[in-house]
């Protein structure tokens, strides 16, 4: 049965003023999987009338308050696996294993953001004057735009929404194309459910045609103070620039083209069992995913041999099934894009050990390449689909230039039982995140998450998260009065 779906603004389920809607179709069945409302540039000014006019109440409202709806929608969230598995299955084809690491994630995001409320939010400076009291005070910005992406759509929809409100601003969320119910409306839900008051976070949905005028409609009013964005590298940049002619900051997480490490001393078991981790969870959609496996001579080729067994030995089906591994893709499209670009590369020589070949509807099977040359779309391009390549290195500084040889740098992992030749290694990598003795995927609420050169800039999680949606406000106190010249 379809699901249909509206708008949720001011806290009610409204259509698009135009009684426009769009179709979400899965990717594996290829049917109509739900309907939703098509907003165009009116639902987005109406979405932030509601958080406008919502913002002083909600910045003002006791910490109590808001620690305890944030506690509430973690708990809901929680008892909720099975619907979000049933939504995010449906909608971009994830495993149920992948689901339930989405809400215990995002139940975490959302109990790190109740924690936040209460936490200190400010400092006491130094004054260079006798009896002044200096203070750095943070404070809430106002409305926040945000955009979640289908590719971890309870993670990053609890992401886009949870530090912004914990903060105490009102936010409007347009929500993915591809993924509404998962990255946005469900979670939008749970929080009313929770108690969030009525108008403190709007969720647009919207047809893929509409994505810009959307996205400037809603960057552009005066109301919206700051710009929350995760997504693609291209389409960042548009956003960026968008944020950057309304003078407004940015948190924009983009894409990696992120390298798994293995050192000559690793344990070569465990480091095949974290690069297929890294390689093939979600179907390699991940932003951390490990597309570049580089590998210490010595140990290469026993390496290379358990590693495409490892590949061709994945239980891959449909998302229905537990067992599954590797799901399809999130669209048809998304597998051709993938065989084009292995196809490019072998072309311009590149060899296939595993996978490889022509996509199966929306699926793809796990491929490891070695012999990658540099003038393959493939060696720079992120493919976001459960696709390596691999290369050999003689010496630590051939590791280290050839895992920054890219554009991006976003997250890197090491493997090595060495945690101080790791870390040695881990402090010459150009990127926000960098994981020793592990792979390149890893997520936690409390850190600093965050990419480097073309794969973004500010900073989710913890403090970080909290202060990129505050404006810092320096504030003096003169307890005795001041002598003035003249």
């Amino acid at each position: 049965m379809t699901i249909a779906r509206q708008l949720s603004i001011g806290g009610k389920d409204v259509p698009a003023r135009t009684g426009r809607t769009t179709d979400v179709i899965s990717p594996h069945t290829g049917v109509v999987f739900a309907t939703v409302a098509a907003a165009d540039a009116s639902d987005v000014t109406a979405a932030v009338d509601a958080a406008a006019a919502t913002f002083d109440d909600w910045s003002s409202l006791g910490p109590s308050a808001r620690r305890a709806i944030f506690t509430k929608a973690a708990e809901l969230l929680d008892s909720s696996t099975e619907r979000a598995a049933q939504l995010m299955a449906g909608e971009t084809g994830a495993t149920f294993g992948w689901a339930v690491f989405n809400v215990t994630l995002a139940a975490d995001i959302f109990r790190e953001a109740a924690a936040a409320v209460t936490a200190p939010r400010g400092e006491v400076l130094t004054a260079q004057q006798e009896g002044v009291l200096g203070l750095a005070v943070r404070e809430p910005v106002g409305v926040v735009a945000a955009f979640a992406p289908w590719n971890a759509p309870t993670i990053l929809g609890a992401r886009a929404i949870a530090a912004p409100l914990a903060a105490g601003n009102t936010l409007v969320l347009k929500a993915s194309e591809s993924a509404p119910l998962s990255s946005g409306l469900f979670l939008a839900d749970l929080l009313h459910e929770a108690g969030l008051p009525p108008g403190v976070l709007g969720v647009i949905t919207n047809d893929p045609v509409d994505a810009p005028q959307i996205a400037e409609t809603l960057i552009a009013d005066e109301r919206v103070r700051a710009v929350n964005f995760t997504g693609s590298t291209a389409v960042g940049r548009i956003i960026g620039t968008l944020a950057a002619q309304h003078l407004k900051p940015a948190v924009l997480e983009l894409g990696g083209k992120n390298s798994v490490i293995v050192l000559d001393d690793a344990d070569i078991d465990y480091a095949v069992a974290a690069a297929v981790f890294a390689v093939c969870a979600n179907s390699g959609q991940i932003c951390m995913s490990a597309e570049r496996l580089l590998v210490h001579e010595s140990i290469a080729a026993e390496f290379t041999t358990k590693f495409a067994t490892a590949l061709a030995a994945l239980p891959t089906g449909i998302p229905e099934d537990r067992a599954t591994v590797v799901g399809p893709l999130v669209s048809t499209a998304a597998a051709a894009r993938i065989a084009a670009l292995v196809t490019d590369a072998v072309t311009k020589g590149a060899k296939v050990l595993a996978g490889g070949g022509d996509p199966n509807g929306a699926w793809y099977p796990p491929t490891l390449l070695t012999d990658v040359p540099p003038d393959a779309e493939l060696y720079h391009a992120e493919s976001f689909g459960p696709v390596c390549a691999l290369t050999t290195f003689a010496t630590d500084e051939e590791a280290i230039t050839k895992a920054n040889d890219t554009g991006n740098g976003l997250s890197a992992g090491l493997i090595t039982e060495n945690t101080t030749h790791g870390l040695r290694v881990a402090r010459r990598l150009r990127t926000g995140i960098v994981h020793i003795n592990d792979q390149s995927v890893a997520d936690e609420p409390q850190a600093p998450f965050g990419g480097f050169r073309n794969s973004g800039y500010g900073r989710f999680g913890g403090r970080w998260g909290i202060e990129a949606f505050c404006n810092t406000r320096w504030v003096t106190i003169a307890t005795e009065q001041a002598h003035f010249p003249g």
